[in-house]
């Protein structure tokens, strides 16, 4: 049996879940954006957890989506079926617990944007983070069209999201997008503390505040990730977004000139 790509972990009332594929800087396959969409949805009905942290092993927070499954026909039929993304965000929007992230290392494109939907962020002082969607020849995911930048503003997230370019761990504490920065190994400490002292509060109160936060953005939330979807569907396969995974796999910059801009 193959080691489970997302690990638990409860003390009290905070559960930690840890991505597990070191070997591939916890890249996620379907197996794990199956797994942490079922831990998040099993959390979210035990009543013996209030908060959820997110962390990685090893070096990454995680390096995003697994290229490698990117590049071949998702199954029609069993447990991981489909593509399986567009139901982990399902799970990810309606989590009404308070939702923690321990960054502990290099977060690439879901290892950014899953910081958006989180209350809390922690991070290492030498992590990275980057969202890859123009250099990949996609656009951007998880509604981070809209998060991004009512997180941190509008210039900021245009550099981010135009340039695909590297967000240091301080960088991401002085914009907005964590609330934290700490030594590398403080930081899932740092965040369960937190979450510790969060949990401590009545748990209908912190659920019912954590569901009005939600209902704010709602509606944005779900317009933005149908024009995502919508556009992703589009520029996947396209000719951008080949040349992006060929040179991915034969470790070369992509080669964009002369590509049309429709």
């Amino acid at each position: 049996m193959s080691e489970a790509t997302v690990l638990k972990s409860r003390v009290g009332f905070v559960l930690t879940l840890t991505l597990n594929r070191p070997a591939q800087m916890n890249a996620f396959n379907r197996e794990q954006w199956c797994a942490l969409r079922d831990a998040l949805a099993a959390a979210r009905e035990d009543p013996e957890i209030r908060c959820v942290v997110v962390t990685g092993t090893g070096d990454a927070f995680t390096a995003g989506q697994d290229l490698g499954e990117m590049a071949t026909p998702p199954p029609v039929d069993g447990e991981h079926a489909g593509v399986p993304f567009s139901s982990f965000m399902d799970e990810l929007i309606r989590f009404d617990k308070p939702l923690f992230a321990a960054v502990n290392g290099v977060g690439v494109g879901i290892g950014l944007t899953l910081l958006l939907h989180c209350d809390f962020v922690m991070i290492a002082n030498s992590a990275r983070l980057r969202a890859p969607f123009v250099r990949l020849g996609v656009v951007p995911e998880a509604a981070s069209s809209y998060l991004l930048e009512a997180v941190v503003g509008i210039r900021n997230a245009a550099e981010i999201l135009f340039t695909a370019g590297w967000v240091s761990g301080a960088r991401a504490v002085e914009i907005g997008l964590a609330n934290s920065l700490h030594p590398v190994e403080e930081v899932l400490a740092a965040a369960e503390e937190k979450a510790r002292e969060v949990a401590r509060h009545g748990p209908a109160s912190l659920r019912h505040t954590k569901r009005l936060l939600l209902a704010t953005r709602a509606e944005a939330v779900a317009a933005a990730r149908a024009r995502e979807d919508e556009a992703f569907v589009v520029r996947t396969g396209s000719p951008e977004n080949l040349e992006a995974i060929r040179a991915f796999f034969e470790k070369r910059e992509p080669d964009f000139e002369g590509l049309s801009q429709d």
